[in-house]
């Protein structure tokens, strides 16, 4: 095996490992809200997740823009810029999730009810939503310490954080929800102390000293800022996409099944989470390698870094869609702890439509991060545009007026479709280019 395949594989596996254990934050409240409070708190949950998305998505913008800007620092030996590059995303850390937390404080009952949440869902909609927006520091700190520790050598640590964040938030909802009777307040709080646990693990990389990394006295520049954003915006839109795909999926679904669909719809995307977790662990674990090869310019090993994680990517996906397509039944049904049967016919169907997305999703995260990584950052953009905003809004309207329900979920797949096949000519473009500017570079040699 050789090293290039080495780092992806460490890398890659820990990130995924780690990130199946992220996702399962939001997995395990689904599950748990579920049973102690049917299907009203399933819709009430749902309509509040899509601000999570938002928050993380603000958290890894920074994080992975910062931890590239530094994971190339780092490779070029320049210890001052990386440090100045730390210092700059704590800031913006700070400030960002300083916005999220005075929402919480002071805007949570008009958000609720731009969300759509009517009078049955509204208290608990209201209350999961205002602990999760009062956790955002946490959150968002988090992301920004897991990015930076990856970049930093040590993706095992990372991954422990992770999953033990995800685990205490298992063991909590529990507690809280049941023997505690904590209701939907404890699924939140179970939730917010997740990445507080998760930083206690991260703090003794801090304590052994073994961080390169560090605050340091800087002017804050500009410039700098907008080099960690613009690296880390193709993150965010991944991430904000998810959220405003269900905000808006969401609003039509309730005029068409009402809060039942919600329902149903909070099962298929709470699900479609996890696995967009594992592509995001491939994407976020091959971006340090990714960066720090490009950094030292060896090219090759970019692109052997890239062809494994599409390889990784499509045998996971067959493998998920396999389970979905032929275990959808009992999927639905460990989700639907009152038997309610239109909202197992619902969720059926959405699982084995909505899911026929899944490599084209892989396809695209993986493409924009590889885009980032490399500080190309022109076609990433397109790509997390167009399957974030400017496509699956008007394909989820139209499919659903010709098609109802039923054009719902496959507003979804019709537009990672879509944007995977775009996606896919901008890199045929970009290496045809390239290899036209080396040929004639080696003409003028010659």
């Amino acid at each position: 095996m050789n090293q290039t395949l080495k780092d992806y594989a460490r890398y890659a596996s820990l990130n995924v490992l780690g990130m199946i254990g992220l996702s399962c934050y939001i997995l395990a409240d689904t599950f748990f809200v579920s049973l102690g409070m049917g299907a009203n708190g399933l819709t009430a949950l749902n309509l509040a997740i899509p601000v999570y998305n938002f928050i993380n998505g603000a958290g890894l913008m920074i994080g992975m823009g910062g931890g590239t800007k530094y994971s190339i620092a780092q490779s070029q030996k320049d210890g001052k810029t990386a440090n100045q590059v730390f210092t700059h995303a704590a800031m913006l850390t700070i400030s960002v999730a300083m916005i999220f937390f005075l929402v919480g404080v002071f805007g949570t009952e008009t958000l609720v009810r731009a969300l759509g949440a009517d009078a049955q869902v509204f208290d608990m909609s209201r209350t999961y939503l205002r602990v999760l927006l009062m956790f955002a520091p946490m959150f968002m700190m988090n992301n920004l310490l897991l990015c930076f520790v990856r970049n930093d050598g040590s993706p095992q640590l990372s991954m422990a954080a992770m999953i033990t964040g995800s685990l205490s938030n298992v063991v909590l909802d529990y507690v809280f929800i049941f023997p505690m009777g904590m209701g939907i307040f404890g699924a939140a709080f179970a939730t917010g102390l997740a990445p507080i646990i998760s930083m206690g693990v991260l703090s003794t990389f801090f304590i052994k000293k073994k961080n390169h990394f560090k605050l340091t006295r800087c002017r804050i520049r500009l410039g700098r800022l907008w080099g960690i954003l613009s690296n880390g915006v193709p993150s965010f839109v991944t991430e904000a996409s998810s959220g405003i795909v269900m905000i808006v999926f969401n609003q039509i679904i309730l005029g068409l099944e009402g809060n039942t669909g919600v329902a149903a719809y909070g099962v298929i995307a709470n699900l479609s989470l996890v696995v967009v977790a594992i592509y995001t662990g491939i994407s976020q674990g091959i971006q340090p390698i990714l960066s720090r090869n490009y950094g030292m310019g060896n090219r090759k090993s970019v692109s052997d870094i890239l062809r494994y994680a599409m390889l990784t990517m499509l045998a996971i996906s067959a493998v998920v869609y396999g389970v979905v397509f032929f275990g959808a039944d009992q999927i639905a049904a460990i989700f639907n702890s009152e038997g309610d049967a239109a909202l197992q016919a619902i969720a059926v169907k959405g699982l084995k439509y909505y899911f026929t997305a899944v490599a084209f999703a892989g396809f695209n995260i993986i493409l924009s991060v590889y885009y980032t990584s490399t500080e190309y950052v022109r076609p990433a953009y397109v790509i997390s545009l167009l399957r974030g905003f400017i496509l699956i809004l008007p394909m989820a309207f139209t499919l659903s007026r010709l098609f109802g329900i039923t054009g719902v979920w496959c507003a979804f797949p019709a537009t990672e479709g879509l944007v995977a096949l775009i996606g896919l000519g901008i890199y045929v473009y970009s290496a045809e280019r390239k290899r036209k500017i080396k040929n004639k570079s080696r003409q003028t040699l010659v």
